[in-house]
């Protein structure tokens, strides 16, 4: 007698019911601080995008007969010590923060999640002797001080800070996709491919990477606050964003000599930091919540 044989095919997603839909929506509204970060998310975005058209002045106009003025009606946020009007900064700077953020992740992730599905699936050699010793030894060093010395080791730019951060970042995708990997390559529906003879990287693509995309977006969501806070460390150092493109880093280094005498130099742009930061981590909480079944 003839054994039936198992057909698999790529997985289809249906669409969500009315009912899912709005648990999943009164699941984010009940998420006070999710849905507040998001609006700050959505609102830095819009500032970072439209900069151009929202400051009042130029991020690199220099005034001396302006310098070190508080803030007021003229300059909302005061001047720097070369009379530069530092909320125009503040919004340009925004856009280096984004930049950094997104693209060190994007960098990431691009290496990261071929790697980690490659370790995961094959197991073996490459697993066991070259990807994971290497992340083991990336993961021993403190993310920051890596960091450091890799931009160091490039040259101070932001292009080589945003090099530097996307490779440190590198090695917590291959973890969390090697895992999720481990986690699926042994149900029923990989099974089930493998005998009706479909390539391994045409099970990888197609089958496994949509059941595990869901904890990389939460992870890259919440590396691109770690990213930007790397940034303007960064450039709070020297080895970041160069002068005169506005930093918050560079900012908050140019602002610490006049703590007492001017204090909102370092105020303003180490608050945006902070909001931001925080934003985005309640923000990246409450995707996570959004996308975990258990959580009701």
């Amino acid at each position: 007698m003839e054994q039936p044989q198992l057909k698999a095919g790529p997985i289809t997603f249906s669409k969500p019911s009315k009912k899912v839909v709005s648990r999943r929506s009164s699941k984010i509204l009940k998420h006070k601080l999710a849905l507040m970060g998001g609006i700050f998310v959505a609102v830095l975005i819009l500032l970072a995008v439209f900069a151009p058209l929202i400051a009042p002045y130029s991020p690199i106009r220099q005034s001396y007969a302006e310098a070190l003025k508080p803030p007021s009606s003229a300059h909302w946020f005061g001047t720097d010590t070369l009379g530069r009007d530092l909320f125009s900064r503040i919004i340009f700077g925004a856009q280096v923060s984004l930049k950094a953020g997104l693209i060190s992740v994007g960098l990431a992730l691009l290496i990261g999640v071929p790697l980690g599905m490659i370790s995961g699936y094959f197991r073996g050699l490459w697993d066991d002797l070259i990807i994971m010793r290497v992340t083991d030894a990336m993961l021993a060093f403190p993310s920051l001080i890596l960091a450091l010395t890799l931009a160091a080791v490039l040259g101070p730019s932001l292009n080589h800070a945003m090099i530097a951060i996307g490779l440190v970042f590198t090695p917590n995708f291959i973890r969390l996709v090697r895992g999720e990997v481990l986690a699926q390559r042994e149900r029923e529906y990989v099974t089930a491919a493998k005998a009706s003879g479909l390539k391994n990287v045409h099970i990888m693509i197609r089958h496994i990477f949509p059941n595990i995309l869901g904890p990389i977006i939460v992870q890259a969501t919440l590396n691109v606050a770690a990213a930007i806070i790397a940034e303007a460390s960064l450039s709070y150092l020297g080895l970041g964003t160069q002068l005169p493109t506005p930093s918050w880093g560079a900012m908050l280094a140019e602002g610490q000599g006049y703590l007492q005498q001017a204090p909102w130099i370092s105020i303003f742009p180490g608050l945006f930091i902070f909001v931001a930061v925080i934003s985005i981590n309640v923000f990246g909480d409450g995707i996570r919540d959004w996308l975990d079944p258990k959580i009701k």
